[in-house]
């Protein structure tokens, strides 16, 4: 076995065996399965609490828009709002409904007044209420024959669907929202393992040359060799941890649904359910459009595909950072005096991940396009790209540019890393690290 596959399964190892790495890899898929599903599952538990609202209508024209239900009970009276005032929450009511006007002449005559402050259930409830009856009054006012149906019948819902031609003219069904929604995800995954695990290899560095167990490891390799075979071995670590979250992931939340016996609905509000009371066959047809749009697009997904440049463009942006950040972490004596050198490397990423934002919205525009072929950009970039459909040549291209950015950002940081590993008590700076890339020897 070669001097780096040594190293390469040292490093894999003993990062792996970690219990810090055994915790987190099975501890994020549970919060990551708990935060999608434990709000749904609190959104399911209702409140049993009928709340109680009393109206003061001074217009004596609203008496026929409340009426009880499950939620709310409504309650008329006569006098002033300050004798509630008076009673400072002693009341068994909740809120107190004061129409001081005509709503159809004033509408801001409506008020809500409550010891706390009123929900968002209860007012909108209140509103669209009070807003059916008046706008149902003014069509009355209109005296014009079927006038409610005509405005309904005005009332279109354009369903645009995206289709993609193939190589051999095959149609298949695709979804704009659907090509974002994967292409920022995988977007974002590369741009979190690029950070976490190029701090990694720049931590471990700088750990083992202030304890000096570097001394002692390059008596037997190259420091070249040692750098590759961190550089590797964590990128490995990495990739193991990726897929272990994905597979307990999915498996967590199939057996979670499973266990539930059918979806998880989400409870509508008051509001929405006054809304969706009125046409609910409406409704369940726009839901069942969403579902027939978007089943078909995530069959026809290329996942395949996706996953094989994923991988490689993860590799090939990890290995680019992480070859100069294990520079840096052989240039300095602690992980304090990191920062001065991090700062630089780490803002092609944080600009990378504003371009891939702007990208989704213009995939072959100026800035998707270049930014998807400087290396320092590209693994992001192109991510963001790829589910919207990419030419093979601009695949290349950009996989061919890394490689070779790769190949020269690793020349660099051995010219760097082997000069700076056994350097101990000088300050370092950009120009004694560029004198140490220059140097022939």
């Amino acid at each position: 076995m070669s001097k780096i596959a040594l190293i390469i399964k040292r490093e894999y190892t003993t990062r792996v065996m970690k219990p810090s790495f055994i915790i987190l890899t099975f501890l994020t898929p549970l919060l990551m399965v708990g935060m999608i599903t434990l709000p749904l599952l609190l959104a399911k538990i209702q409140n049993d609490t009928v709340q109680k609202i009393v109206v003061i209508d001074r217009t004596g024209l609203y008496s026929s828009v409340f009426t009880d239900n499950e939620n709310y009970t409504f309650e008329f009276a006569n006098q002033e709002v300050e004798a509630y005032k008076s009673q400072s929450g002693s009341g068994d009511y909740t809120a107190i409904l004061y129409i001081s006007d005509d709503l159809s002449v004033n509408p801001s005559a409506a008020t809500l007044f409550s010891n706390e402050q009123v929900g968002l259930d209860m007012k909108s409830y209140v509103t669209g209420l009070l807003k059916t009856y008046v706008e149902n009054k003014k069509i009355e006012e209109l005296n014009i024959p079927d006038f409610k149906d005509l405005i309904r019948q005005t009332k279109v819902s354009i369903d645009v669907k995206t289709i993609k031609w193939g190589k051999d003219g095959e149609e298949k069904m695709g979804s704009a929202e659907l090509a974002i929604t994967i292409g920022m995800i995988t977007a974002v995954v590369i741009y979190m393992f690029i950070v976490i695990y190029g701090a990694q290899v720049m931590s471990g560095v700088v750990q083992e040359k202030t304890s000096r167990i570097v001394e002692v490891i390059i008596s037997s390799v190259k420091p070249f060799q040692l750098m590759m075979g961190k550089i590797i071995g964590i990128a490995l670590v990495g990739l193991t941890q990726f897929a272990l979250w994905v597979i307990l992931s999915i498996g967590l939340f199939l057996a979670i649904t499973g266990s539930m016996g059918k979806a998880v609905d989400i409870p509508a509000s008051p509001a929405t359910q006054l809304v969706g009371t009125a046409n609910p066959q409406m409704i369940a047809s726009e839901q069942n459009d969403i579902l027939a749009e978007f089943l078909p697009a995530l069959e026809n997904f290329d996942f395949l595909q996706t996953g094989v440049l994923f991988v490689l463009f993860f590799l090939g942006g990890y290995l680019l950072y992480a070859s100069l950040f294990a520079a840096v972490g052989s240039a300095v004596d602690n992980e304090t005096d990191t920062q001065q050198f991090s700062l630089p490397l780490s803002l092609p990423i944080i600009f990378a991940i504003y371009a891939a934002i702007y990208s989704a919205e213009n995939p072959d525009g100026p800035l998707a396009f270049w930014c998807s072929m400087i290396p320092f950009t590209s693994p992001i970039v192109m991510m963001v790209r790829l589910p919207f459909g990419v030419p093979f040549w601009q695949l290349a291209l950009s996989l061919g540019i890394l490689i070779l950015s790769f190949i020269g950002s690793t020349w660099i940081a051995g010219k760097i890393y082997r000069t700076g590993i056994l350097m101990y008590g000088k300050k370092i700076t950009w120009k004694e690290m560029i004198k140490w890339v220059l140097y022939r020897g």
